[in-house]
């Protein structure tokens, strides 16, 4: 994934997960001694994104970053957001499986998947779930887990944004600096 960050600990978050992504998806391709850039890790490809909840979220990804769309020419859910086959595929890929990993709030896993994904896709969200999950996802990755009353707090304070103001913020704090008084 390439693109300017809203923050240092975005970016290093993004790139663990990118490296945890592709770690799975070759995991998997190895188990079954498939050849990288082979018809038969398109197939398997395939194969992946047809049946998301045999797979962990983090493989399902990793297939969905193999395919190309056949309808808009784009990597598989990077189409626009009027490309049906893209958002199809987009969705489903929430049907992949979640283990929470050890040492980490029930919970995290889920947020976790939601957040990479919302990054991972970002023009299919709003610019307040962008900020929202992007803000968070560090600490998702670093094994923290908000509870509902914080995340409704942040929420509460990210819904008095304007659009570019979502988009610019890099924290909470200046997040509630600029909804202070509103």
């Amino acid at each position: 994934m390439t693109g300017p960050w809203r923050s240092p600990a975005l970016a290093a978050a993004v790139a663990c997960l990118e490296d945890e992504i592709r770690d799975a998806w070759a995991r998997l391709r190895g188990e079954l001694d498939v050849a990288p850039g082979s018809p038969e890790e398109s197939e398997l490809a395939r194969l992946v994104v047809d049946d998301p909840g045999a797979y962990d979220w983090r493989t399902v990804d990793g297939a969905v970053d193999r395919l190309t769309c056949p309808d808009c020419g784009a990597r598989l859910t990077a189409g626009p957001a009027t490309c049906e086959t893209c958002e199809f595929r987009h969705r489903m890929r929430f049907g992949a499986r979640e283990r929470d990993r050890p040492h980490v709030p029930p919970g995290n896993e889920h947020a976790l998947r939601v957040a990479t994904a919302v990054t991972r896709s970002r023009h299919r969200y709003s610019p307040r779930a962008r900020v929202g999950y992007e803000l968070v996802l560090p600490d998702l990755l670093a094994g923290a887990l908000p509870t509902t009353p914080q995340a409704q707090a942040a929420k509460a304070l990210i819904n008095t944004l304007a659009d570019d103001e979502c988009d610019r913020v890099a924290s909470l704090a200046e997040v509630v600096e600029l909804a202070r008084g509103r």
